[in-house]
């Protein structure tokens, strides 16, 4: 009876190998659901190409949708280091690039305007203003933490109640900026010139654009660094991976849990001022964004840094493409029609952790 049971323990090891080993392999294999997306992205291209678009305006809508993919990374990245600490959707991280954007636009408005820097828009106050919005975002998190998540993850509440918390925080801090800002859309530097840079291949970009995605890499490579690299990187990969052991092998919980708010409120600003920077100030702009920035992270894989870049350079590309064939609103759709497409393929993202 012995013998037999141990047979059984010693099989489940086994399974679990053959299982990951077929995920690794044929249709569940990351290079095979690269493929496909990449297939379904051409074929988007071509859509658009067909319906009347130039080779040239779809080329830059492609380049345009790097753009979007690096502010939806920036949002992801700490929506995906909270849901790996925290273990439950935070639908309010959303709100958190609103306040960022419109902190940074506060900021704006208070300091004196510079001249621009170099080819972009925006002069030296935008960047204080982006220091000061990832500040305050993140002490907003904290004291969210504070008085509502805490209690409930002490009182050991499922997560669906946390989930139905976050959601109530998300309308309540749309609601405070309503009522600081009002319903009205803004702009950053109303009426300020943002002329294209001429590139080959008829490509036209913005330098603005261009300074948005090089941020989005640096922060990307940054968080990937702090998280193998440094002390309280390696706590976060521990809490994450089982809270209970952390805790028991002498690592502060809490404390991880507070650098997890700081860092994605911090990304969640910047990239909520990166977006109002590109298009305009609204006050639903980060619920607009919430879907992508949750299919950028399941589809990149839950936990992983640059798999939410890499899922956010998918949906930002496939979200720019389709709007030449198709009404622009509809690119959440889009966003969440790849996401189910990878998730039947690969359910837990391209980049997995282990």
């Amino acid at each position: 009876m012995v013998d037999s049971a141990q047979a059984v323990v010693e099989a489940v090891p086994d399974e679990s190998a053959t299982v990951e080993a077929r995920d690794e392999e044929g249709m569940r294999s990351p290079r095979f659901v690269g493929v496909v997306l990449l297939a379904v992205l051409i074929a988007m291209w071509f859509a658009g190409w067909l319906s009347g678009t130039s080779a040239e305006q779809m080329l830059s809508l492609t380049v345009w949708g790097v753009m979007l993919g690096g502010i939806i990374a920036l949002g992801g990245i700490g929506l995906t280091l909270c849901y790996g600490v925290l273990k439950f959707p935070n639908f309010a991280h959303g709100e958190f690039l609103t306040l960022g954007a419109y902190v940074t636009y506060g900021v704006v408005l208070v300091l004196p305007q510079s001249n621009p820097i170099w080819r972009f828009s925006f002069g030296w106050e935008l960047i204080a203003g982006l220091l000061v919005a990832a500040i305050v975002t993140a002490v907003v998190a904290i004291i969210l933490d504070r008085f509502l998540y805490r209690p409930l993850r002490k009182h050991m509440s499922p997560l669906v109640l946390l989930a139905m918390a976050s959601l109530g925080m998300e309308f309540l801090l749309r609601g405070v900026v309503y009522l600081i800002w009002g319903s009205d859309f803004h702009f950053y530097y109303s009426g300020r010139s943002n002329p294209a840079l001429q590139l080959p291949f008829g490509l036209r970009i913005q330098a603005d654009q261009l300074f948005v995605f090089a941020l989005a890499i640096v922060m990307v490579a940054t968080i990937y660094w702090m998280l193998t690299r440094t002390r309280i990187g390696k706590a976060m990969r521990a809490s994450a991976d089982n809270p209970d052991l952390a805790q028991v092998r002498g690592i502060n919980t809490e404390q991880v849990i507070a650098w997890t708010w700081v860092i994605g409120a911090g990304m969640a600003a910047v990239g909520g001022a990166m977006y109002g920077l590109a298009s305009q100030l609204r006050p639903d702009m980060g619920f607009v964004l919430l879907l992508p920035l949750f299919a950028a992270v399941i589809m990149g894989g839950i936990g992983s840094a640059w798999g939410a870049l890499v899922g956010s350079v998918i949906i930002g590309v496939a979200m720019q493409l389709t709007s030449a064939f198709m009404n622009p609103a509809y690119g959440p759709a889009v966003a969440f029609v790849l996401m189910v497409l990878v998730l039947l393929m690969r359910p837990q993202g391209l980049f997995v952790q282990r």
